[in-house]
């Protein structure tokens, strides 16, 4: 047994849990009229209500007793300060700094000149590729930008671009490729003219395969249907850390944008990662979007654990994983333009909490991540609903919802709102067999229908719901909201105590790659690897 599932506090929450587990959410509303204002927090114009989630007040407190014993407090600052916390790769997990207007050190070195070097260049070129000054090889204006990349240089900036849809520049659509499948990429190209297209290649490295696929398969695009090798350097930028590799590639270094070590791919769209978002919503809402994330950093190193948003928001998914046994965890925003949201937050959540590995080096004995997964809310509806209200299997939910609307078009976002406010009270109360009943005798069902129709008509409710209000997406509270995740999932990784910056799990499968790729480049029968993956390949070689 390891010492955080021995300890005291785990221990009393173990004992706590039995109690909660028989009290259901419709009896913690009724015995308590301030039970919302307990248990919800503001920052800013944002609203978390958490007071739909299985807590009392001894709940918090032993949570954030719990966060004590972590020393939550204490990795909080050291992060800020630029420790290597991230010890299997021994460096800073720093990216807070990308958002910072004060100084932020590793080693004894100021890392903020450099970061404001390289939002200074940002600026530079996005305004003179907005402005027509920097143009294609014809001296028309670049209206297409395409951004190969994958997971953190793919993720993220196609998320907030989406999301901030209302702020784009007239003239410039955004593209997207991270799937080494080629319809991906063919089917965008085909729609573009290489004259006005520009392309953003983003890997740290400048070596990641499914990126490099991508990449020269859009060069040699370009040059078959009019650009020249010299073109190229007007046409392709990079974001990178491997100078030599850029500039192999053709690209001129002035049009190498860097990021560091110490910034992990999946929290990189405040870099120079985010480049295609400054280059579609402009420099200046980029700036907000890191003003907004800014401000989620100030309150979570600032403000008292018992008032901190992404504090109990963490310990409110500990309290579900570890002594409900919630395995699943769904993200449901109200509102069109947060679509890929979901997306964004799997790799968040599970590529930095998906471990087994605590940072003794010792095998957890307790759940880390859960399965992370999500879609609209009011699309969800119509899917898998069902199985949120009436399934064998529990499943805890945020709901995400701006207050206001983008596009105030008839009656839409009144419907909206209701059915997000209809749907966390539906999963909560539930509806007794009393109920159902009543209901169905109301519309004057017969009796031997309503024996019938009863058990399928009874909800349970006692169904865990956060609600995230916010007033409106804007290019600030995006920030907020994308940095709150950031930080739940970092005080969730203190409370299990394993590394949350690290992604080990990916390497084998890359590595397995390279041998097989050999493999297939001929029909010869294999025989080096086990029964059934000798099989698939020699039917791939058979049929392809």
């Amino acid at each position: 047994m390891s010492l955080l599932t021995q300890s005291p506090v785990w221990r009393a929450l173990q004992t706590h849990h039995k109690a909660m587990a028989q009290r259901h959410l419709r009896e913690l509303f009724q015995q308590d009229a301030r039970r919302f204002e307990k248990f919800s927090l503001l920052f800013n114009d944002m609203l978390m209500d958490y007071s739909k989630q299985p807590v009392d007040q001894e709940t918090i407190d032993l949570l954030l007793a719990l966060a004590r014993q972590q020393k939550l407090e204490d990795w909080i600052a050291r992060m800020f300060s630029g420790d290597k916390i991230n010890i299997t790769e021994h460096r800073a997990a720093l990216h807070v700094a990308l958002r910072s207007e004060q100084s932020m050190f590793i080693d004894g070195a100021d890392v903020m000149p450099e970061v404001k070097r390289v939002l200074k260049q940002m600026e530079h070129f996005s305004v003179a590729v907005q402005s027509g000054i920097r143009c294609g090889y014809s001296g028309e204006t670049f209206t297409d930008i395409v951004n190969i990349g994958i997971g953190g240089s793919d993720l993220g900036p196609a998320m907030v671009t989406e999301a901030l849809k209302p702020y784009w520049i007239s003239g410039i659509t955004p593209h997207f490729i991270s799937n080494v499948d080629g319809a991906q990429l063919s089917q965008v190209l085909q729609r573009l003219n290489p004259a006005t297209t520009l392309f953003i290649i983003s890997s740290k490295t400048f070596t990641t395969q499914e990126t490099l696929v991508n990449a020269h398969s859009a060069r040699q695009w370009f040059l078959s249907r009019g650009g020249s090798e010299k073109d190229i350097a007007h046409h392709f930028v990079a974001v990178s850390a491997n100078r030599a590799a850029v500039e192999k590639f053709g690209i001129d270094p002035e049009n190498m944008f860097v990021f560091w070590d110490w910034v992990g791919g999946r929290y990189s769209l405040w870099s120079a990662i985010g480049l295609p978002i400054a280059l579609t919503v402009g420099m200046g809402n980029f700036y907000a979007l890191l003003a907004g994330a800014r401000e989620m950093d100030r309150h979570f190193a600032t403000v008292p654990l018992d008032k901190n948003l992404p504090v109990i928001l963490g310990l409110i998914g500990v309290w579900q994983i570890n002594f409900f046994g919630i395995s699943s965890h769904v993200v449901l925003p109200y509102d069109q333009s947060m679509h890929r949201f979901p997306a964004y937050l799997q790799q968040l959540e599970m590529e930095s909490n998906g471990k087994r590995i605590a940072h003794d080096g010792d095998t957890v004995d307790y759940a880390t991540s859960p399965v992370v997964w999500g879609e609209l809310g009011a699309n969800g509806q119509h899917a898998f609903y069902q199985l949120l209200h009436q399934g064998t299997q529990p499943v805890s939910a945020d709901f995400l919802v701006p207050c206001q609307s983008h596009y105030p078009f008839g009656d839409h976002h009144r419907v909206v709102l209701a059915n997000f406010l209809a749907q966390t009270e539906a999963l909560m109360k539930g509806k007794t067999e009393q109920e159902a009943r009543a209901e169905m005798t109301s519309q004057s069902i017969d009796a031997e229908t309503i024996r019938q129709l009863t058990p399928h008509k009874i909800f349970p409710g006692n169904r865990p719901t956060t609600s995230i209000l916010f007033k409106k997406l804007t290019p600030k509270s995006l920030g907020s909201l994308i940095a709150l995740y950031e930080h739940k999932v970092f005080v969730q990784s203190v409370i299990w105590n394993i590394n949350p910056f690290d992604q080990w799990g990916v390497e084998l499968g890359k590595q397995l790659v390279g041998k097989i790729l050999t493999e297939l480049e001929n029909h010869v029968p294999v025989t080096s690897h086990d029964s059934s993956t000798n099989g698939l390949i020699n039917h791939l070689k058979a049929n392809r």
